[in-house]
């Protein structure tokens, strides 16, 4: 079983940038592709992005397309979220997941939750 905590959340202006980490232990990061979700208030838990765990495949929602990038670091055992040009509608709660695959990230099967950090975006 694998551990996840989240960090680098906070307050950004519209058009700035953040950056989120999300460190394992318990096992290596490795062995899970790696996915970052967030959930706004009122709203659906929703996959952002994600990294499969071999070959290093990315997935993008079309909502953050050209402004996120999703990155691991398994030496590190870290997997990060660079978020630039951030917008007020990015606000919400980010969560960290770890799966077998994207497709079980996206299906939400078996996969493993940081406990969320708060991003806010003024406008």
């Amino acid at each position: 079983q694998v551990q996840l905590v989240e960090s680098g959340g906070g307050l950004a202006q519209a058009g700035g940038s953040l950056r989120l980490s999300c460190a394992a232990s318990g096992r290596t990061l490795s062995s899970y592709s790696m996915g970052w979700f967030r959930q706004a208030p009122g709203k659906e838990r929703e996959l952002v992005a994600g990294i499969s765990r071999y070959v290093g495949i990315t997935y993008y929602a079309d909502s953050t397309k050209g402004r996120f990038a999703i990155s691991r670091d398994n030496a590190k055992n870290t997997a990060y979220l660079q978020m630039n040009s951030l917008k007020p509608e990015d606000t919400a709660v980010y969560y960290c997941a770890a799966g077998q695959s994207l497709d079980r990230l996206r299906s939400r099967e078996n996969v493993y939750w940081g406990q969320g950090t708060q991003v806010t975006v003024s406008s």
